[in-house]
């Protein structure tokens, strides 16, 4: 390959398309347009100015576009996170939330070297649906203050925005529809002089960029255990919404991330951040959407751009940015409410064919996420409850069948599935201690042993035999079967 071959290949997508370019940055400015209410609410939400809001969604796309795991997926200021720093910054202040930041994103950039991402695989596919699918409905129940005890002009506002977005890609898709749909509301509204709820009536946009520094706290270990569990679980549900806003970017898109890279690119983000006095972030998964689902977004660019346009539009077009109707964004978030819910998960023909166990996790995900509106309290409850559905169902797969064993002296047993702590003990009952010869072969060839459980339950039958002076021979064991039983065989009666 030539030299200049080879530097061809090193550019980004964006340089070496110029349509490339221009979705990336429509996708972007449409994405910076519906950050601003979204930083603003959040601010308020956390207790803080809303310039600390929009600072916290530029510095955090900004820095997850270059070094974050998930091309294309946006991170911002969040209502998660809003909600769990809300009470530090309402106890202590501004400055501990600030130094919270930092510590969570130091933890996050930790927890990501040690390779914490790699548990998102454990995660079912119920959750993932239930978890988009709430998020979908929140996202949703997020518009409907804004479309109460408003004027009457905002409901056709908001229907002719949704109409714009459905009918304008049948024209063209090379501008984004969502972006044509704010530019003629805003027009319409500010041309008619229509009253009418507006950006700037959610707060006062910022008219200077943010100027780093270190958080207002005495550096003392008060401080550190002040702030150290607000940081934890900073930490603990931004990386959990992060990977599985990257999970389903990925399935999305059909193409991988790299999800440890991710958790290290949101911890940095969060210690820039809060370096720059913000209230940190994390993914967020309807912004992802507009830039990658009705945009076509598919790069970095989008994702810093997104950030880049937030504080220009914020700081040389605020007063323009202020007039745009508050029915154009709600309009563009029921558009991406609709297009993230999965309507195929809820079909009846899908709901026939599932099994009750996965629509029983779906359901629980969802109930969980919008009543306690935190999207880790369902991931977590749903993933238990799956995990406590599949164990219940594979104890039932272990089975103790007796085989004939020729001259009668012998009796021989043989078990198949898979032995742990749910299934092992239901075996112990399944041999004739009493009637059976002196001497038992059981043959494990189609197990496995998993745990200290089944091992002990192994124990447990040998020790029943050997009371009526019978011996016990287990075989068949396969290599890890082996090694684990050896070890822990005669270990761990008594305790």
């Amino acid at each position: 390959m030539s030299p200049a071959a080879y530097l061809r290949r090193l550019k980004p997508d964006w340089l070496r398309d110029p349509k490339i370019w221009r979705t990336e940055a429509l996708a972007g400015l449409v994405v910076g347009l519906a950050l601003i209410p979204e930083a603003i609410s959040f601010s308020i939400i956390a207790g803080v100015d809303p310039a600390v809001g929009l600072f916290s969604s530029f510095t955090m796309a900004a820095v997850v576009s270059v070094f974050g795991g998930r091309r294309a997926m946006i991170s911002a200021a969040t209502g998660a996170v809003a909600l769990v720093i809300a009470p530090l910054n309402r106890e202590h202040g501004l400055g501990h939330l600030v130094a919270a930041v930092i510590l969570a994103g130091v933890l996050q950039v930790v927890l990501g070297a040690l390779g914490v991402a790699k548990l998102v695989r454990f995660i079912p596919r119920s959750v993932m649906v239930g978890f988009v699918n709430a998020l979908a409905i929140l996202m949703f129940l997020a518009q409907i203050p804004e479309v109460r005890d408003v004027p009457w002009a905002v409901y056709p506002l908001v229907v002719g925005g949704l109409a714009l977005m459905v009918f304008f890609p049948r024209i063209t898709r090379a501008v984004p529809a969502p972006l044509v749909s704010i530019a003629i509301l805003t027009t319409i509204t500010v041309a008619a002089g229509i009253a009418v709820p507006t950006v700037g009536d959610k707060g006062a946009l910022p008219s200077s960029l943010p100027v780093p520094g270190l958080p207002d706290v005495p550096f003392t270990l008060d401080t550190l255990t002040t702030i150290a569990p607000y940081a934890v679980a900073m930490a603990l549900v931004g990386l959990m919404e992060s990977l599985m806003t990257a999970k389903l970017v990925d399935d999305i898109t059909d193409t991988p991330s790299d999800k440890t890279r991710e958790s290290v690119g949101q911890g940095l983000a969060n210690i820039v951040t809060g370096f720059f006095g913000g209230m940190g972030g994390c993914a967020m998964i309807g912004q992802t959407m507009i830039n990658v689902k009705v945009s076509g977004a598919r790069t970095r660019l989008s994702t810093f751009l997104a950030g880049a346009f937030l504080m220009v539009l914020c700081v040389v077009f605020g007063p323009v940015v202020s007039e745009i109707p508050m029915a154009a964004l709600v309009a563009v978030m029921i558009m991406v409410t609709f297009a993230t819910f999965d309507w195929h998960s809820i079909a009846p023909k899908t709901l026939r064919r599932m099994p009750a166990g996965e629509i029983a996790v779906m359901v629980i995900t969802v109930v969980c996420v919008v009543v306690t509106h935190n999207l880790a309290v369902g991931v977590v409850v749903g993933s238990i409850t799956a995990m406590v559905i599949f164990a219940k169902r594979v104890a039932h797969v272990a089975e103790v069948v007796p085989v004939p064993a020729p001259g009668g002296g012998t009796a021989l047993y043989k078990v198949t599935g898979e032995l742990f702590f749910a299934s092992s003990n239901d075996i112990v009952g399944r041999f004739d201690y009493a009637g059976d010869p002196d001497k038992v072969v059981i043959d494990l060839s189609a197990a496995h042993v998993w745990d200290a459980s089944s091992v002990a339950a192994l124990d447990a039958i040998e020790t029943k035999y050997a009371q009526r002076g019978k011996s016990v021979e287990i075989t068949g064991l396969n290599h890890p079967s082996a090694d684990l039983h050896a070890r822990l065989t005669g270990e761990l009666a008594g305790h």
